[in-house]
């Protein structure tokens, strides 16, 4: 099969699985910014997607596109060292190749280092839990508690960062995979991924910083003037 046997048919695989997992990260940080605003608007969400059969059968299909973005990854890697031997990342007239391009397996394994870490203090308290019939973590309080411990925040602050140099050369390589590479959209692509990846990752860092100010007694204020101009 040409998706598996040809290097092109393994870009469009990982490139397609990596835009649904942005697609996840997108409503996924926009999901935790609701939390920083209203703690039942959170509630309601985490309800809704705990109760709702459709988003149940998701999940595994969400980790199979996980798995298989890694796995490619893997492949990719391994296919375009051999493939340039010594010679890597050659400079091609002057455009010199970007940093997030040549290092972005490891930027892949610390991303996928921070997941496991993620699915550990969350995913594996909430949903697991509930899988196997026990009483499930509240979702807000386990936010709560992590990122009051500034070594926590620091460390899912890295995480991010990490996230942004993959997803700002990751998003615009999917979609040059697939054939938008022509004169015209390359530059306007590698903005979008740049604009996107910053969006994202500040949404994820807005609520680690707010949620630690809220634990030094900062955040209140903000909360209640927000709920205020809602009101």
């Amino acid at each position: 099969m040409w998706l598996y046997n040809s290097s092109i048919g393994r870009k469009v695989v990982m490139s397609l699985s990596g835009l649904f997992l942005f697609l996840f990260l997108l409503f996924h940080g926009t999901m935790n910014v609701v939390a920083v605003f209203s703690q039942y608007g959170y509630d309601q969400i985490v309800h809704f997607l705990g109760t709702n059969a459709v988003v149940q059968l998701m999940v595994p299909v969400l980790a199979l596109f996980f798995i298989i973005h890694i796995v490619y990854s893997i492949i990719l890697t391994i296919q375009n060292r051999k493939a340039r031997g010594t010679d890597r990342y050659a400079v091609v007239g002057k455009s010199p190749v970007e940093w997030s391009a040549k290092n972005m397996f490891v930027l892949g394994l610390i991303v996928l280092i921070g997941i496991v870490m993620h699915l550990y203090h969350f995913w594996a308290k909430m949903q697991l839990m509930e899988w196997t019939g026990r009483e499930a973590a509240d979702g807000y309080e386990l936010i709560v508690k992590l990122f009051s411990d500034p070594v926590y925040v620091c460390i899912y602050l890295v995480w991010f960062v990490a996230i942004w140099y993959h997803l700002s050369h990751g998003i615009w390589s999917a979609f040059q995979s697939m054939g938008w590479n022509n004169t015209i959209w390359y530059p306007r692509l590698k903005v979008i991924g740049i604009v996107f990846a910053t969006l994202v990752c500040l949404m994820f860092a807005f609520v680690a910083i707010a949620f630690y100010m809220h634990s030094l007694g900062w955040f209140d204020s903000i909360g209640q003037l927000w709920q205020l101009g809602v009101h």
